[in-house]
């Protein structure tokens, strides 16, 4: 059922039926997703949420923190925060699986380092924020829906900070926090650019084996649309760079390239890389060139040879 029901989202985008296709493009300017969103509910069918708050980070050099989020006060945590006076660059990071903010300073292994490591070693501010209804946060999980407004807003208040360069504050994530990576590029112009690693065009085809990854009604056609990032890659404007391995997500990826047609996209599978050992190898080239502004460079490249482990 996967299958047939993908085949025929990749053929509606090809006539042009969904927005965020290159026929859509070439027929005039298509709806925003932040316009289609506009008055719409959540709808969820079911209501789940993450009680159990935050650990305190054991290392000096990350602190749980609080930032202001559209249901109050949201959990996160900050890395990289210099000693001496100056802005930096910074990242907002987003992790896979159900997203959920978690140990993060425990030194990874190079062939899965989910921890965004590279970027603070690379001399950038790192901010991890929990959204709604996970690790205690008001609010119940939405499943890339009001989570969106909780990223605008953590990205809103990192960039308030005396020691962040607003100009330069990026926005990545890795596998389901991919996804809404890319999907948040699509809603928002907050970023000086984005990085997708391994993004699904459709988050239905998570399934339900994630908990609390899919509480959308499953009648919510409309709201299902609102999600699915292949829709709405003409809302991009920020410059972003979607990456994943061989013996990763591929097949997803050949297909937002296939339906994509908007000049600041740009989609990559890397060979010799899986869905986790190109985190790594692939932040070591990303994090100099966010930090030195010549992220946008990145998107000329035809290809990326990487040595992943």
């Amino acid at each position: 059922m996967r299958m047939n029901w993908r085949k025929a989202l990749l053929a509606l985008v090809a006539a042009g039926s969904l927005l965020g296709g290159a026929a859509a493009q070439e027929a005039g300017a298509p709806q925003t997703l932040a316009e289609a969103r506009a008055g719409q509910a959540a709808n969820l069918g079911t209501k789940a949420r993450q009680r159990d708050k935050p650990e305190t980070p054991p290392v000096s050099w990350m602190k749980l923190v609080g930032y202001p989020g559209p249901l109050g006060t949201m959990a996160g945590y900050l890395a990289g925060v210099p000693d001496t006076e100056g802005r930096r660059p910074a990242i907002i990071w987003i992790s896979g699986g159900n997203t959920a903010i978690g140990d993060f300073w425990t030194p990874q292994p190079r062939a899965n380092d989910q921890s965004a490591a590279a970027f603070r070693e690379a001399g950038m501010v790192v901010f991890y924020p929990a959204v709604r209804g996970l690790n205690g946060n008001p609010g119940q999980i939405e499943s890339y829906f009001g989570e969106l407004d909780d990223l605008v807003a953590a990205t809103r208040w990192l960039k308030a900070q005396p020691f962040v360069d607003p100009d330069k504050v990026y926005l990545g994530g890795h596998s389901s926090g991919g996804t809404m990576a890319l999907l948040a590029s699509e809603y928002a112009a907050e970023w000086a650019g984005v990085v997708a690693f391994g993004p699904v065009t459709d988050p239905q085809f998570y399934g339900n084996g994630l908990w609390g990854v899919q509480p959308v009604r499953a009648k919510d056609i409309a709201g299902q649309r609102l999600r699915a990032p292949i829709n709405w890659l003409a809302s991009i404007t920020a410059p972003t760079l979607v990456l994943e391995g061989r013996q990763g997500n591929a097949g997803e990826i050949a297909a937002f390239a296939k339906a994509n047609g908007n000049p600041k996209a740009r989609f990559h599978v890397v060979e010799g890389c899986t869905h986790f050992s190109i985190l790594r190898p692939a932040s070591e080239l990303i994090a100099p060139a966010m930090r030195d502004g010549n992220f946008a460079a990145l998107l000329t490249r035809d290809s990326f040879g990487l040595t992943c482990d």
